[in-house]
C-alpha cells in the first residue's frame, strides 16, 4: 500500500482494511469452487468432492463452516495443539511486530528453540538444520545420509510416503506406484511393510518374533543390493507408518533393521512427520516405543515436520555431531526456514504441549479412544482390525474378515455420513480403506463418545 496511507493511519484498523481489499469479502461456495477450478491446478485435490465443507474458523478440536457450523475434528495432525490456539497466535503476532528475517543474521530464537528440541532427544542427537515442510526435511535427510556414508541407495517401506517433492516422490512407493509416477527409481529398495494384519507375516502386533522376520526382510534388501554392486546409504522409515496403513510395526523391528543397515555401511533415518510431539502418549518420538531403557532404539537422523509449527510451515532435521561434520563442506541455506517467526511459534507449540499435559492427554485419551473402537469389534463384522497407539489409531474396514477384502466404497460412505453429522475422519492406506485418526492433541474423552457414536450410526447406515 502507498506509504502515504501506512503514516496516516488509514489501515491501522485490522478489521477496516479487511472490509476494504479482497481479504475482506466472503464468496459463496459456489463462488470459491468456482474460482478454485479455473486457477488452482486441478491435482489439488479437496475433502468431499461431491459437497466440499468451506471452513472458515477453528477453535481448538473444532472447525466451523461459513454458516457457523461446528465440526469435531478428528484429522487434523497439523494443528497438533488445537486450532488457533492463542497463547502460539500471540507468540507469531508478538514476533511479527518485531522482526522477521532470514537466518543469516543471528537470533535468539534460533538458538535457543534449536537447544529445546535437542534436549528432547536422546543420544547424540543434537545438531539441528531447518527447513519448512516435512517434504524438504527428508530430502535433506537423505543428503546427510549420503553425503556422510559415500553410498546412495535408499530402502524404504512398502506404501510409504515422505513427501511431494521430486527427490521424496523417488521414496515414497505410496506415490512411485501411482499411474504416472514413473515407478520404482533403480536407486531405492523397498521392503515389505511390519504390517501384523494384513503384511506376508500376521499375527499378534505384539509379536517379538514377527519384528524380527520382518526385519530380515530388510536384509534381504541389502543384500540383493550388495549383489548388484550397489551400497546402502540409508534406510528411512516413519517409525508408526500412516499412509501405509495406520500402524504400529512389532516390537524388535527397528532394533533389528538399525542393526543390519549399520553393518552395511548405512545410516537410519526416522521419519517422526505424522507422529512426533507426544501423539503417541507414553513417548515424545515414536521410534522410542521400540526400545527400553537397557536397550534404546537411536535413529542417526529424525525429520520433523506438521505439528511442529501448529499449521505454520517449520521442519527440521535432527541428527548427530558427526554427520553433520561431513556436510560442512556443502553451503546449506532456507530462505525461510529458522525465521525468528517460525522459530517463536515452534517454541510457543512447546510451551502448551507442555503446560497443558497434551502429551499425557494424548495417553490417557488415546487408550481410551483405542479400548471403545475395539469394543466395536464385536458388533460390526465390517471392522477387521484396530489398531493404534495414544491419538493414532486406524480401523481398517472389510467386507470379509477371513479374506480381508477391503471394504472401500463402506469407507467412503462413512466418512461422508459422518461429515453430514459433523465428525470429520478421513480414510488412507493403499487401499483407501482404513479409517484414520489424528485429532489435536486437546482432543477429550468427551469427543471419543461423540466419535464413537456417531461412527457407529454411520456402520449402522451401511445396512449390512
Amino acid at each position: 500500500m502507498p506509504e502515504t496511507e501506512v503514516a496516516n493511519g488509514k489501515y491501522a484498523d485490522a478489521a477496516k482494511y479487511l472490509t476494504e481489499t479482497s481479504l475482506g469479502r466472503r464468496y459463496s461456495v459456489e463462488e470459491t469452487l468456482a474460482l478454485r477450478k479455473k486457477f488452482v491446478g486441478k491435482s489439488m485435490y479437496y475433502f468431499y468432492e461431491d459437497d466440499p465443507l468451506k471452513i472458515v474458523r477453528g477453535r481448538a478440536q473444532y472447525l466451523y463452516d461459513k454458516d457457523d457450523n461446528r465440526y469435531l475434528d478428528c484429522i487434523n495432525n497439523v494443528s497438533h495443539v488445537g486450532h488457533c490456539h492463542p497463547h502460539v497466535i500471540e507468540a507469531s503476532h508478538k514476533q511479527m511486530s518485531q522482526l522477521n528475517t532470514n537466518a543469516r543474521f543471528l537470533h535468539d530464537n534460533l538458538v535457543t528453540y534449536a537447544e529445546r528440541l535437542a534436549k528432547t532427544m536422546p543420544g547424540d542427537l543434537s545438531i539441528c538444520f531447518f527447513t519448512c515442510t516435512g517434504t524438504e526435511a527428508n530430502d535433506l535427510a537423505v543428503r546427510l545420509a549420503r553425503c556422510y556414508t559415500n553410498h546412495n541407495d535408499v530402502i524404504v517401506l512398502e506404501d510409504a510416503y515422505h513427501g511431494n517433492g521430486s527427490s521424496t516422490v523417488e521414496l515414497s512407493s505410496y506415490s512411485f506406484n501411482k499411474p504416472g509416477y514413473g515407478g520404482k527409481p533403480e536407486h531405492v529398495h523397498v521392503a515389505k511393510k511390519p504390517e501384523c494384519y494384513r503384511g506376508i507375516y500376521r499375527g499378534n502386533p505384539n509379536s517379538n518374533e514377527l519384528g524380527i522376520r520382518y526385519a530380515e526382510l530388510v536384509q534381504e534388501e541389502i543384500q540383493m543390493a550388495h549383489k548388484k554392486g550397489q551400497k546402502i546409504a540409508a534406510f528411512l522409515a516413519e517409525t508408526m507408518p500412516s499412509c501405509a496403513g495406520q500402524f504400529i510395526p512389532p516390537p524388535g523391528y527397528l532394533r533389528n533393521v538399525y542393526k543390519y543397515v549399520r553393518e552395511a555401511g548405512g545410516i537410519c533415518i526416522a521419519d517422526e512427520v505424522q507422529t512426533g510431539f507426544g501423539r503417541m502418549g507414553k513417548y515424545f518420538w515414536s521410534f522410542e516405543h521400540q526400545g527400553n531403557l537397557s536397550l534404546r532404539v537411536i535413529p542417526d537422523i529424525v525429520t520433523l515436520g506438521k505439528p511442529i509449527g501448529n499449521g505454520h510451515p517449520l521442519s527440521v532435521v535432527v541428527t548427530t555431531p558427526a554427520i553433520a561434520a561431513k556436510f560442512e563442506k556443502f553451503t546449506y541455506f532456507n530462505t525461510f526456514a529458522a525465521n525468528p517467526v517460525s522459530c517463536a511459534i515452534g517454541h510457543a507449540v512447546l510451551d502448551v504441549i507442555e503446560n497443558e499435559n497434551l502429551q499425557k492427554n494424548a495417553e490417557t485419551v488415546g487408550y481410551y479412544l483405542l479400548q471403545r473402537a475395539k469394543e466395536l469389534l464385536d458388533e460390526f463384522k465390517i471392522i477387521g482390525d484396530v489398531r493404534g497407539l495414544g491419538l493414532f489409531l486406524g480401523i481398517e474396514l472389510v467386507k470379509d474378515r477371513k479374506s480381508r477384502e477391503p471394504a472401500v466404497e463402506e469407507a467412503a460412505s462413512v466418512v461422508d455420513f459422518m461429515k453430514e453429522k459433523h465428525v470429520l475422519i478421513a480414510k488412507d492406506g493403499p487401499d483407501r480403506n482404513i479409517i484414520k485418526l489424528k485429532p489435536p492433541l486437546c482432543f477429550t474423552k468427551a469427543n471419543v463418545d461423540t466419535f464413537i457414536a456417531t461412527f457407529k450410526q454411520a456402520l449402522n447406515n451401511l445396512k449390512l
